[in-house]
Parts: structure tokens; C-alpha cells; sequence
């Protein structure tokens, strides 16, 4: 669901927007643009959509229809391991900042 969508549908929802900048792993690359947005069921925790822009998103993407598929929460995302430094590390900080915690902004 895309954040519009999910308003639409009555949800309240936590947002989290984590941008590649900040990325050591995206530094190394030399591939800073882009971001990972994910969107939040408020009430419930539970991942309704996300947004991910910029250089190999395609190796992420899995991981998030995994989490969408078994209704995966925010937290739940937050508590995984992202090893460090990797793209898929811009998952967790997106998840962490939706909820107050994000580490590298």
C-alpha cells in the first residue's frame, strides 16, 4: 500500500523514511541516491507498504514481501539482524525510524 492508499483505508500509520546519504554501505558504493520508505499499520505494527528508490533495490525487495507476507511487524523488523555495512541495513533504519529509534540519522 502506498501511504495514500493506507489513509484512504482508514488506517493511522507510522512512517519511516531512511535515506541511502546515510548509508556507509551506499558511501563505499558511490551510490547515495535513494531511500527506503516503509509504511506502518499504527494500531497494530503491521508492514502495509513500502517504497524503496535507488541503486540494486531489487537485491532488497524480497526481504520486504517476506514481511508483508507474514505480517510482520516493525519492531519485529527493528530486532532482526542487518549486518553492517550492507543495503539491507536502510530496511532496519527505515523500520527504527518509524518508531522513534532510528541509529545512523
Amino acid at each position: 500500500m502506498t501511504e495514500k492508499k493506507a489513509k484512504e483505508a482508514g488506517y493511522e500509520l507510522k512512517i519511516g523514511k531512511f535515506p541511502f546519504s546515510a548509508s556507509g554501505k551506499a558511501s563505499a558504493s558511490g551510490a547515495k541516491d535513494g531511500f527506503v520508505k516503509l509504511i506502518f499499520d499504527a494500531k497494530y505494527g503491521e508492514l502495509l507498504g513500502a517504497h524503496m528508490i535507488g541503486n540494486n533495490v531489487t537485491e532488497m525487495i524480497a526481504e520486504l514481501v517476506v514481511a508483508r507476507k507474514l505480517e510482520t511487524t516493525g519492531m519485529e523488523i527493528i530486532k532482526s539482524v542487518h549486518p553492517h555495512p550492507t543495503m539491507s541495513e536502510a530496511i532496519m533504519e527505515a523500520a527504527a525510524d518509524a518508531y522513534g529509534e532510528v541509529i545512523h540519522l
